[in-house]
């Protein structure tokens, strides 16, 4: 995917939607915290960073391919929450960040999520999991 400027109007749905003021709040375990983000979330990114300041390529790509999308998402910085980015790879299978959670299922990383999105099946997807 070109790299594209992001609209204003979805850096701030993406702005309203970090959870990790929330996750370090609660008094759950960090597999908890990670089950919680999940599943109280219809699309949530786990990243290096954050839809507006990303820290690595990748997750900057998957960000903007679920920004492009035009639907609210949560995020969860793993930079800023150790734990989380420590035991991640462990509940979902996957060793590499980000990883993108659409309705509860691990729907992949950076490439198999522009690869959706430059199919128009990301779009389905998000779309189908907000309601919009």
């Amino acid at each position: 995917m070109p790299r594209q400027p992001v609209d204003p109007a979805l850096n701030s749905v993406a702005n309203q939607s970090g959870l990790n003021d929330f996750l370090e709040g609660a008094s759950m375990n960090t597999q908890q915290r990670i089950v919680a983000a999940i599943a109280n979330n219809p699309i949530v990114i786990f990243m290096k960073g954050t839809p507006q300041h990303p820290q690595c390529g990748f997750s900057m790509r998957a960000a903007q391919a679920l920004q492009a999308c035009g639907v609210p998402f949560a995020h969860v910085d793993i930079l800023a929450d150790i734990e989380v980015g420590d035991e991640l790879p462990d509940y979902s299978n996957w060793p590499t960040f980000p990883q993108i959670f659409i309705k509860g299922e691990l729907v992949g990383g950076c490439d198999i999520v522009v690869d959706l999105y430059q199919r128009g099946e990301l779009q389905r997807l998000t779309r189908e999991a907000t309601g919009a």
